[in-house]
């Protein structure tokens, strides 16, 4: 059936390779681990700490970061095979075209873009309210009625910081990836400086007394916590968009994607186990968990600083997302599956320039206007039906073709990719169903995109 036609993946790989089509190879595992670190630390350390502790598991949130860790890693873990036998962009859509065919390449594809898109969009948004914070305290504001999303009960209709950090942040991505890393790295770099200073600061008001009762919420608030954390490890499948753009991706895909994850984890983990110590869990249900900590030890001083590295850490998310969603989008235009436009690289950048000002219209919409709510929540439901999606294809792919070659190689075939795929579908089924059926709406709406346009302007179609 032509619904489940296939790409080889030499095919893949010769296509990526096209000099009038293809990226400009310039990353390295460095680049790629700093994308993921990027990706990764932003709100979730500086937002998520406190809510998870304070509602879920209180002290105990340090094993709930272990616990969605290591569900992120053993889905990384399938990443990084797919990464190093496919170092083609796309991510989840190319892999999901080689091993299922082209309709459920097309759902994942889909899928991703609501992540991707909505995840930047949230993360503007964000990033625009800790902006407005910082600069609040030298005396400056914005007009109110341009300083938040649509929202006239509350005289407010449009969120432009939001829309002007995505300007500055399609305009970088334009420049090319090697620029675009560099930056982001800069920013990685301050925001792990100023995490490692609440730590050092932060270890010396500890009171083990805060660590009792270590599970006030028992077993089943670790769980929910986790559940709760593994959307502060969302971020890290970014990193295999870039496959197309790397040196050498069968060394350095899986370095990075496995790297960034170990790092951050280690930072989540650290900086739950001080917060909790520092402060009662029940005093933690606050947005700025860290700098009210850092305020309830009367260190006011540092607080600021933490500021500065959440806006840091937001930025680099919202590069690495923006950065994603126009390498995905690239990759399906290429297929045919959407206009051309999304394909067309500028010869001088080596970047898709055109797709990078059409995702930047789209965000801007979404986090200027739209006050999203609830819909964040699809983020995680499109990341989790993504990572499922790669564990169960490591399967495929090795029925298909047996274990790789050369490169990265998942160990305890099958075991690994089974277990993530359950872990993963473990924490879907903890999501609302209102969240469930907007995700429904969604793939029904693709749907109707690619048997209206897609099926019919398909290139293995038309091969």
């Amino acid at each position: 059936m032509d619904l489940f036609r296939k790409k080889s993946i030499q095919d893949l790989i010769k296509e990526s390779g096209r000099k009038e089509v293809s990226l400009k190879k310039e990353l390295g595992a460095f680049d790629l681990t700093m994308l993921g670190i990027g990706a990764i630390v932003g709100t979730g350390i500086f937002v998520l700490t406190g809510v998870a502790a304070a509602q879920h598991a209180g002290p105990a949130l340090v094993l709930s970061f272990i616990i969605s860790g290591l569900v992120c890693v053993f889905a990384a873990l399938c990443y990084a095979e797919f990464a190093s036998t496919v170092p083609v962009s796309g991510s989840a859509y190319t892999y999901s075209y080689a091993t299922f065919g082209e309709i459920i390449a097309w759902i994942l594809g889909w899928d991703l873009i609501l992540e991707y898109g909505f995840a930047s969009a949230s993360v503007a948004s964000g990033w625009s309210g800790y902006f407005q914070g910082l600069i609040a305290g030298f005396g400056i504001h914005f007009p109110k009625a341009i300083s938040s999303a649509y929202d006239p009960a509350h005289g407010t209709y449009i969120d432009v910081p939001a829309i002007l950090i995505t300007l500055i942040v399609a305009f970088m991505l334009t420049r090319g990836a090697k620029e675009s890393a560099r930056f982001n790295a800069i920013m990685v770099i301050i925001k792990i400086l100023v995490v490692l200073l609440f730590l050092g600061v932060g270890a010396w008001y500890v009171k083990p007394a805060n660590w009792t009762p270590f599970m006030p919420f028992g077993f089943s608030g670790v769980t929910a916590g986790a559940a709760t954390a593994f959307y502060a490890y969302i971020g890290f499948d970014a990193v295999s968009t870039a496959a197309e753009e790397v040196k050498n991706p069968q060394r350095n895909m899986p370095i990075g994607i496995i790297a960034s994850l170990i790092v951050c984890t280690i930072l989540y983990v650290a900086v739950s186990a001080v917060l909790t110590g520092i402060v009662p869990y029940q005093l933690l249900d606050v947005k700025n968990p860290v700098a009210f900590g850092l305020n309830y030890i009367h260190q006011d001083w540092i607080a600021g600083f933490i500021s500065l590295g959440a806006i840091a850490g937001i930025t680099t998310v919202l590069i690495v997302m923006v950065y994603g969603q126009t390498r995905l989008f690239y990759s399906i235009s290429r297929d045919g599956l959407l206009p051309k436009a999304f394909s067309k690289i500028n010869k001088k950048t080596k970047t898709p320039v055109v797709n990078t000002w059409i995702t930047f219209v789209l965000v801007s919409i979404f986090s200027g206007l739209i006050p999203l709510g609830k819909l964040a929540e699809l983020t995680n439901i499109g990341t989790l039906f993504a990572f499922m999606s790669v564990s169960i294809g490591i399967l495929f792919l090795r029925k298909k073709q047996g274990p790789p070659k050369q490169g990265f190689r998942v160990p305890f075939v099958p075991w690994i990719p089974i277990l993530a795929f359950l872990s993963c579908g473990y924490l879907v089924l903890q999501l609302p169903s209102i969240t469930w059926i907007s995700f429904i709406v969604w793939l029904l709406i693709g749907l109707i995109i690619y048997f209206s346009y897609g099926k019919r302007h398909s290139a293995l179609g038309k091969e």
